[in-house]
């Protein structure tokens, strides 16, 4: 099994930034791929930006150039910088991990107010 925490959500102003990490623990060997994905009400859960053990990074068109995924492998944390956050990022956020399963965590309330 892994577990995942998430830790950094709030409020925020347009424009502003916020950090999420998430945590993992448990079987951290067979993690390939860590990422995050959003759920804003009413709408189906997207991802947002992913990381593989190799480096690679993956990010939705609609965050690029705003969002910065980092992984820190000594720490087995995933992180998640936001800047020039928009309205339209109001979402519960989920850090994700892909291994001989795929693991959720419990997800953090981001809100952007315009």
């Amino acid at each position: 099994q892994v577990q995942l925490v998430e830790s950094g959500g709030g409020l925020v102003q347009a424009g502003g930034s916020l950090s999420l990490s998430c945590a993992a623990s448990g079987r951290l060997f067979s993690i390939n791929v860590l990422g995050w994905y959003r759920q804003a009400p009413g709408k189906q859960r997207e991802l947002v930006a992913t990381v593989t053990s190799a480096g690679i990074i993956n990010y939705v068109d609609g965050v690029k150039g705003r969002f910065t995924i980092s992984r820190d492998n000594a720490k087995n944390t995933v992180y998640l910088q936001m800047n020039s956050l928009k309205p339209e990022d109001t979402a519960v956020y989920y850090c994700r991990a892909d291994s001989f399963g795929i693991f959720w965590g419990q997800g953090t309330q981001v809100t952007v107010s315009s």
